[in-house]
């Protein structure tokens, strides 16, 4: 089955109502998605994209209905991954020696999938064009790391189409093919979904890329997309949106997520999303438990977010694995323009929260104070969780609040002194140890020794604790100076 797109322009790909799972498992398609393959027939008959392997037999069946396969000039490959060239294996067992338009670093990528590279490959860059007759030509832009090196998009002169191959796109399956035949909200909430989890970590080079086309000054009637829909109502809204979403983007809202073992750590956070509701109503904030809920739907809270609270249990004196997992996409994505500060409960040590605090900071996040507490949070605990929120929304806000209620004397003296404590706390004072007393890192244990020093890290032989520099880091753990602590040099021996 075809679908007329414009004038001699036919979508025939596949639409996949069933897939839950793409990248492996890493994102998920709760929506299923399409392969948009397009069909030209001017002068020349040009075929962009394929579909997903698994599709292969199915497609080609499907397009030698529609036209007569050996008619074919001209193959065109946006990109070479599975979901994009899968049935091209099936489809040049047909028609072995049509030129396959590509990138260099396409030819790499098909040959690798696909094992034929005797196949004719026709490579292509910048501003190379292709004559497709009636005065029609197609011209080549690529577009390397979106999202992978061989990436490109190709336009068609005339008609003014973009065959924009995974920009713009979304994985979103519907029996109508264009933008203003969908629900727009769920339209634009897949958009963003599938920037946030696929295109974030390479929004420096969306801009870059975006304003180049723009440069070209060509019109764009339509954006024909790999997946989802094709835009042809105001088909330049969704170029803007992603300039707007390349740039540091941010909402008033705020994200936290957690695991816990035993309830404490979410009592945590739900206290402090209390706290931080108090102070500004006018904030989202939403509460996720990263063992139970939608990883891709979490990072796509993260991406809207102006701040994100991470919280863990301690767990063998770190945090809990799928937080851990959670925060290494996230270094992955490399968000940027956002606060972050991390919370947890603990038994016996709280190195969990100064794992996630250290984690955050090395994902380019502006680090608050974090927050911990010990065993089961209680009345008073839950207090100190809600003025941190209270605190984070204050120095969080993106407009102005009302100045906090001051506490009375009577109110003070009544509160007891809760069982929690802020870390990272800053290193006790050089009175507190002799300047050779051995230190101890309290998550690995590792030690420093002042007779030693840490040569690594320009400390010299002889230099004691109190001399060491602020940004001294745990060659065990790699976290800062606020976990260690003065030990009898018998114990750390």
């Amino acid at each position: 089955m075809s679908i007329h797109v414009k004038n001699n322009i036919h979508w025939v790909g596949q639409r996949d109502w069933e897939v839950r799972d793409f990248h492996g498992t890493e994102y998920k398609t709760h929506k299923g998605t399409s392969y948009n393959s397009y069909l030209i027939r001017e002068g020349k008959n040009v075929l962009i994209d394929t579909v997903d392997h698994k599709f292969s037999r199915e497609f080609v069946q499907n397009l030698a209905a529609e036209i007569d396969l050996a008619s074919i000039d001209y193959v065109v490959i946006n990109h070479a991954e599975e979901d994009h060239a899968g049935a091209l294996t099936e489809l040049m067992a047909r028609i072995p020696g049509t030129p396959i338009y590509c990138t260099h670093n396409a030819i790499d990528s098909i040959t690798g999938h696909h094992h034929h590279p005797e196949w004719n490959f026709q490579p292509v860059k910048t501003g190379d064009s292709l004559d497709i007759g009636n005065g029609k030509q197609l011209v080549f832009i690529e577009t390397p790391m979106l999202h992978w090196p061989d990436s490109m998009m190709t336009y068609m002169t005339e008609d003014a189409v973009l065959f924009s191959n995974d920009a713009f796109g979304q994985h979103y399956c519907d029996e109508h093919l264009f933008n203003d035949e969908v629900d727009q909200t769920e339209l634009m909430e897949q958009c963003q979904r599938y920037y946030a989890n696929i295109l974030t970590p390479f929004s420096p080079l969306v801009t870059a890329k975006i304003k180049e086309v723009l440069g070209f000054n060509l019109p764009v009637s339509m954006v024909a997309t790999s997946h989802g829909i094709v835009w042809r109502e105001d088909p330049t809204q969704i170029i803007l949106k992603y300039l707007e979403w390349a740039d540091h983007y941010q909402e008033d809202r705020i994200t936290l997520f957690y695991d816990s073992m035993s309830n404490n750590t979410r009592m945590m956070a739900d206290a402090i999303a209390q706290g931080i509701h108090e102070v500004d109503p006018g904030v989202a904030v939403k509460i996720y438990n990263v063992a139970r809920h939608d990883k891709n739907e979490i990072l796509t809270q993260v991406f809207r977010s102006k701040g994100i609270l991470v919280g863990s249990s301690t767990m063998n004196n770190v945090m809990m694995p799928k937080v851990a997992g959670m925060l290494e996409e996230i270094t992955g994505l490399r968000f940027r323009n956002k606060r972050a500060s991390a919370f947890g409960s603990y038994g016996w040590t709280g190195g969990a929260v100064d794992r996630i605090q250290t984690r955050l900071m090395d994902a380019g996040f502006d680090i608050s104070l974090s927050l911990k507490a010990k065993w089961r949070p209680d009345g008073s605990a839950l207090a100190l969780c809600r003025e941190h929120g209270r605190q984070l929304a204050r120095q969080w806000a993106l407009h102005p609040l009302e100045a906090p209620r001051p506490i009375t004397t009577t109110q003070a003296a009544v509160t007891p002194a809760p069982v929690i404590a802020k870390a990272p706390q800053a290193a006790p004072a050089a009175a507190e140890w002799d300047d050779d007393q051995p230190m101890l890192c309290t998550v690995c244990q590792w030690v420093y020794d002042p007779a030693l020093g840490e040569p690594d890290q320009l400390v010299a032989p002889g230099t004691p604790w109190a001399q060491v520099p602020d940004s001294f880091l745990c060659p065990g753990c790699g976290i800062g100076k606020e976990v260690f602590e003065p030990c009898a040099v018998e114990a750390c021996v």
